[in-house]
């Protein structure tokens, strides 16, 4: 956000014409697809501001495992739990 303030006052770009396009392609993941799967290890219910814009409608999985034990099976079954899940992406249950 801040770069895209810049380039309006350098008129680059204007403000009032700015759309969420113009926001995602100033993101450091701008050439990445959002997040499906969220998976947070550690006991923790947050997401610490991590990538909350890209996160949006990511489905999150918390472990209480810690990240150096995580395994192959964890992933997995971290996977089952997103397999399970009704994916609308903000709107309403059919």
């Amino acid at each position: 956000a801040r770069l895209m303030a810049q380039e309006a006052a350098a008129g680059f770009l204007n403000a009032r014409e700015a759309a969420r396009e113009d926001f995602e392609r100033h993101l450091y993941t701008s050439l990445q697809p959002d997040v499906d799967l969220l998976i947070r290890p550690g006991g923790e219910r947050r997401l610490s501001n991590f990538l909350l814009y890209q996160c949006a409608y990511a489905e999150l999985v918390f472990m209480e495992k810690l990240w150096p034990d995580f395994t192959a099976d964890d992933f997995r079954e971290a996977l089952k739990a997103f397999e399970s899940r009704e994916r609308r992406f903000g709107g309403r249950e059919a």
